[in-house]
């Protein structure tokens, strides 16, 4: 067999932890750990919500030969040459994993590979692309016929997380709580002082109650500390004015950090990412928008979703033209002000399982939340765990079946050794 390359085509956090992750893990189960025979690479593109980890998160992926980052994208789509001067084997695959479609089509031209493109939602250049891996009917629906030979169902890539099995009426007695308070200053500046509020309010009633606090990739734990400081934080004071101070602890030889309130309550900072060991562990979780939530969703997690507006410019990381309008200079924090107020009033959701189900699955609480009523929601959670039981079937419900990442490894395959 001639040696093969696989390329993979990515770009945000999202598609790098939920995507990239799984289908590189059964490429190898499919074709092989031998690098030498199967090369697989890794190709980012620029991403608005990029964190700027998601190439050191790819290369932490022992599947995974080589990375390269968004940063030098373009001028490879440009001049062919990778800022390694990558040497590309003369047969191989390009895998679509997040970005814009179109790359695709120019770079498996480029190198003159065949092309396998993964669409969720929408199939595009089908006359010119090889092979689709689609998640639904729907996208095929929307194809002509004379291409729909080209399309595959292979189903949802976030199904292969693997669910938990959760026993809510034992995990109640010692519940641990998760808190996802985002990655960007727009989300932890109301976030993580809210939570903390919250998780003081459940604590005072609830002494047995632990807490995680998974950190992004793209904070350190300094710098997440510095949002529940109210020196550096005037949000701390308005979200309920319960504030934080990092300690570390040394537990069986091994230092562990936390996050302290003045009442002596414990957050464990978790810097492991992906942290789904430690979310396994929790019975539920409160979360802002974003990845957060379909992961938890996949894993089957309970969780309440906060969109908390206090200070109506401070949000501004929406996703399309809202975010760009409320980032502007000069004007921005009035636009900012302006879109959060209709977004309070629309019934628009936000949560990716309530979005996948098109109904509230999970509660999204937006306007200017108070610790307390949060609290007294998650308080009834925990002393009625058959609502937890119904929420996380029902997230599995619409997490569909997994092995879609197997699927697509067998598409690559054989558009490597069927052509």
């Amino acid at each position: 067999m001639k040696p093969l390359d696989i390329l993979i085509l990515s770009n945000g956090p999202g598609e790098i932890t939920t995507w990239v992750r799984p289908v590189v893990k059964s490429l190898r189960q499919q074709l092989g750990d031998d690098s030498t025979q199967m090369r697989i690479s890794v190709m980012l593109s620029p991403c608005p919500h990029s964190t700027g980890q998601e190439a050191a998160i790819a290369r932490g992926y022992p599947e995974v030969d080589r990375v390269q980052s968004s940063e030098h994208f373009f001028s490879f789509l440009l001049s062919g040459k990778t800022v390694d001067n990558w040497h590309w084997r003369e047969q191989g695959v390009v895998l679509f994993l997040g970005g814009d479609q179109f790359y695709a089509l120019m770079i498996g031209g480029r190198l003159g590979y065949r092309t396998v493109i993964y669409a969720e939602w929408e199939a595009r250049w089908y006359r010119w692309l090889d092979c689709f891996a689609v998640m639904n009917q729907r996208v095929i629906d929307a194809v002509p016929d004379p291409y729909r030979h080209k399309l595959r169902i292979v189903g949802d890539l976030m199904a292969d997380f693997s669910p938990i099995s959760l026993n809510f009426a034992d995990m109640a007695a010692h519940p641990v709580i998760g808190i996802l308070p985002g990655s960007k200053a727009g989300k932890l500046t109301q976030g993580v002082p809210l939570c903390l509020a919250i998780a003081q309010q459940i604590y005072q009633q609830k002494t047995q109650t632990r807490f995680i606090l998974p950190i992004a990739p793209t904070i350190d734990r300094e710098t997440l500390v510095r949002f529940a400081d109210p020196q550096h934080n005037p949000f701390v004071m308005k979200m309920g004015g319960v504030s934080g101070k990092l300690i570390v602890k040394n537990e069986n030889n091994e230092e562990k950090y936390y996050l302290q309130t003045p009442t002596g309550l414990n957050i464990q900072l978790i810097s492991q990412f992906p942290a789904h060991e430690h979310l396994r562990q929790c019975c539920l979780a409160l979360t802002t928008v974003g990845a957060n939530t379909a992961e938890l969703g996949a894993l089957g997690i309970p969780m309440i979703v906060l969109l908390p507006t206090q200070q109506l410019d401070a949000m501004r990381t929406w996703d399309g033209i809202p975010g760009i309008l409320a980032n502007l200079p000069i004007v921005g924090s009035q636009l900012a002000k302006l879109i959060n107020k209709r977004v309070v009033k629309t019934g628009r959701l936000f949560a990716w399982p309530n979005i996948w189900a098109k109904e509230e699955i999970v509660p999204e609480l937006k306007g200017e939340l108070q610790a307390e009523t949060v609290a007294a929601l998650v308080l009834d959670w925990l002393n009625n765990p058959s609502k937890l039981n119904k929420i996380h079937h029902r997230l599995l419900q619409v997490r569909g079946q997994p092995g879609a990442a197997k699927k697509i490894a067998q598409i690559v395959q054989k558009q490597l050794f069927d052509n």
